[in-house]
């Protein structure tokens, strides 16, 4: 994992909860720890990694601090961790 995927990974544990976070960026990073991304109706993606699933809301830029938080749960659930990736 890149320095790049790195930092996206801390700033999505970071407290307070950001929301100047890229959705491009998140998704790149879901990509690097070996998720499959699938496109589902309306404007709402499939992430699943490691035989479990989630979905949310595709941002066109930022994400939101809810989906923030989302995705963060989703990643503590399938056992990654910021610490396991230091900048």
């Amino acid at each position: 994992m890149n320095h790049r995927h790195r930092k996206i990974l801390h700033a999505l544990f970071a407290h307070p909860v950001s929301g100047n976070i890229d959705f491009k960026n998140v998704e790149h990073l879901l990509v690097e720890l070996g998720a499959e991304i699938d496109n589902r109706s309306g404007a709402r993606i499939g992430i699943k990694l490691n035989g479990h699933t989630v979905v949310v809301h595709h941002a066109h830029k930022s994400l939101p601090t809810e989906e923030v938080a989302q995705i963060r749960k989703f990643l503590e659930s399938v056992g990654v961790s910021p610490a396991d990736y230091p900048l």
